[in-house]
């Protein structure tokens, strides 16, 4: 069985929408027009303002409909706010061990951040949920995680960072477990609150996942 075979590492969506930036002004009518939307999956990062109120006010509104994580998750500490805040997983820009072990203890899944074979198979053998495989598109695009999962099968990699509408079925069929995409997804809506464009986009990218899931 490869990677490609396995459930999809952040449960029932291939796609986690990142809200990152932003006032806070918008956070949360972005996050519910995502889920109106067919987006399933939402993760909201440490550096966005705002973020510990929307995360909490949609775990209480959306309850297990929607899954939600914290990303941009760089300690212990940011850990726990997880866990407090009612997130399912946590999402690193790098693999730091004591995270790691913090998110096993708290119950939660960890998709910590690599880019080399090396640093893939040390965050996987150190017991990643999942790997976020960032920057995926300076690391090489689909070719890439094509290339990577020859010798590493087993591993479920969550692409990051250049994935847009024109390739992530290129991902996905290339063996991804999921991806993980922010600006193609909200582009500016967090500062402008334009919640018709997320919606076209949001429609957009459910439709392109959709199509490999055939």
């Amino acid at each position: 069985m490869t990677a490609a075979d396995l459930p999809s590492a952040n449960g029932r969506s291939k796609l986690i929408a990142i809200l990152r930036g932003g006032n806070g002004h918008h956070l949360e009518t972005v996050a519910t027009t995502l889920i109106a939307s067919g987006i399933d999956c939402l993760e909201i990062t440490t550096n966005t303002p705002g973020f510990e109120k929307a995360l909490s006010t949609l775990r209480e509104r959306y309850d297990d409909e929607v899954r939600l994580g914290l990303g941009t998750v760089r300690s212990v500490e940011h850990v726990s706010m997880a866990t407090r805040l009612g997130a399912e997983f946590v999402v690193a820009p790098t693999t730091q061990l004591e995270v790691g072990r913090a998110a096993k203890d708290a119950g939660l899944e960890w998709y910590p951040g690599a880019m080399t074979p090396t640093e893939v198979e040390t965050a996987w053998q150190a017991g990643a949920d999942a790997v976020k495989v960032f920057p995926a598109a300076q690391a090489g695009g689909p070719a890439f995680v094509r290339a990577l999962l020859a010798p590493l099968d087993d591993v479920r990699i969550i692409p990051t960072g250049g994935v847009d509408v024109e390739n992530v079925t290129d991902y996905l069929r290339a063996g991804a477990a999921a991806v993980g995409v922010g600006s193609p997804l909200i582009a500016d809506s967090l500062h402008t609150g334009d919640l018709d464009d997320v919606a076209r986009r949001a429609e957009q990218f459910r439709l392109a996942v959709t199509e490999v899931a055939r």
